[in-house]
């Protein structure tokens, strides 16, 4: 689809886009230009766009590469085209000194808008643990939990995938099944489908009061559980040798890495997908744009549940 050169237009899912500076190098470090991010996008489409239908996308942007400044953009910008789902929500103020305003964020449903998003220099790409209501477009009760695992030096992803097989046993009694996902930078993600599949983790999760209040205690219990290895609490000199269970991921206002993103590091390396018997075995490592290429068709299927319409 993608074509070397500086500029093109290309038609995807039936839209004419004009692609530019296609052979601008984004991750100096491989050398890797715009025009192959782009095609990387393109092949994980399949993948991702379930993960990512119904759900306002934040992207990370760094139009002149990994190296050079980079920024979170909420709002479609203009000059946008019109043919991009989108959904306005209301911000209060912030702490920033931002006051309230409403943004335009786009919904991604398809490869043409990933690949438009790619053109402006969104490499990752962030989303909540809930779906716009289509009806009301109003948000919706979170759909999925996520546990984020993030590992302290020394500590790696053997430790995340301890810490990551307890949690399995914790949650398989609440009727959740988690799904893991390398972050594509330091550590892991473990997702699961909402609501439990049982009366008991209903229950649970009602008395909880919150998605995000479950997963503190979660948390909480796995440090008991493993007081030499996870730390609950945000205090950043607690972390050192230990995986922080980052629980606050579930919290409606944060976004979380979207599965198959691509990462803003010096070195592409993308979010993806794991199977539990590698999790079990260990010696886990993080995957390069081309390794996630060569295992997205094996792979998309892991997430498959995530993706499910509610």
């Amino acid at each position: 689809m993608v074509t070397r050169g500086a500029d093109a237009t290309v038609e995807v899912d039936g839209r004419q886009i004009r692609l530019t500076n296609l052979d601008k190098v984004l991750y100096p470090e491989t050398g890797t230009t715009k025009a192959e991010v782009i095609a990387y996008y393109t092949q994980v489409s399949t993948a991702m766009t379930p993960l990512l239908r119904g759900r306002p996308v934040t992207r990370k942007r760094w139009p002149n590469g990994v190296e050079q400044s980079s920024f979170f953009e909420k709002n479609l910008p203009a000059g946008a085209p019109d043919w991009i789902p989108r959904v306005t929500l209301h911000h209060q103020g912030t702490r920033s000194g931002r006051g309230e305003r409403d943004l335009d964020y786009p919904l991604v449903s398809d490869t043409a808008t990933l690949v438009w998003l790619a053109q402006g220099g969104a490499l990752e790409l962030h989303a909540p643990q809930w779906r716009i209501d289509p009806s009301s477009e109003d948000p919706l009760p979170p759909d999925r939990l996520v546990i984020d695992l993030d590992p302290g030096p020394p500590a790696g992803l053997d430790a995340c995938c301890e810490v990551a097989l307890a949690a399995r046993a914790m949650l398989a009694a609440h009727g959740l099944e988690l799904h893991p996902v390398t972050s594509g930078s330091k550590g892991m993600q473990l997702y699961a489908r909402l609501p439990p599949s049982n009366e008991r983790g209903r229950e649970v999760l009602a008395k909880a009061g919150s998605v995000a209040e479950y997963a503190r205690a979660l948390a909480q219990a796995l440090e008991r559980a493993l007081p030499e290895l996870v730390v609950s609490q945000m205090s950043r000199a607690l972390r050192p040798g230990r995986v922080f269970i980052d629980w606050s991921q579930n919290n409606p206002a944060k976004t979380t890495i979207v599965p198959w993103s691509l990462r803003g590091l010096a070195a592409p390396t993308a979010a993806v997908p794991v199977p539990w018997s590698d999790v079990e075995h260990g010696g886990l490592r993080q995957h390069t744009l081309g390794e996630a290429l060569d295992l997205v068709a094996a792979r998309a299927g892991l997430l498959a549940d995530l993706g499910a319409s509610t």
